[in-house]
């Protein structure tokens, strides 16, 4: 995966750097993404996320995890022509998420696990919406949650 994580926080350490990477990559390959999809991470305080909620939300306040997915189905964008002799296979930008470490370490308190785990939980969380996985409607919820739960069992982020 092709993955860009920015810390506005400054003060994100290298192992959840290193974390937010390998479980990203495990849960592509859990849903069986190419090797060449893209995506990001942005981590940031309760302010900048609470500014994103609000403007592009509707929502005064902040939150913990919002994932903004890249519509690719573009009927107006011209199409890329490729020689048929030429060996080429265009990444999948799936889109972005942003991930507030306040509300990372205030939940994580709360719900008396690590914050490894609740970093975990939200990114991949982010990631499946990225992927189309909602919970709006039960069945939905269901599904999601219970591939965000085997994907973090899996790969070793237990309550």
């Amino acid at each position: 995966m092709d993955l860009e994580i920015y810390d506005e926080t400054q003060q994100v350490s290298k192992e959840q750097i290193a974390l937010i990477e390998d479980i990203l990559e495990f849960a592509g390959k859990e849903l069986d993404l190419p090797e060449n999809t893209e995506m990001s991470v942005t981590l940031m305080d309760n302010e900048a996320i609470h500014k994103i909620n609000k403007e592009y939300r509707g929502v005064d306040k902040e939150t913990d995890v919002i994932s903004f997915a890249i519509e690719e189905d573009d009927i107006d964008a011209l199409p890329i022509i490729i020689p048929e002799d030429m060996e080429f296979s265009e990444a999948k930008n799936i889109g972005d998420i942003m991930v507030s470490m306040d509300r990372v370490a205030e939940q994580a308190e709360y719900l008396g696990h690590s914050r490894d785990r609740e970093l975990g939980f939200l990114v991949v969380h982010g990631f499946l919406h990225l992927n189309g996985y909602d919970h709006m409607r039960a069945e939905d919820e269901k599904e999601m949650f219970a591939l965000q739960n085997k994907i973090l069992d899996n790969y070793g982020l237990k309550r």
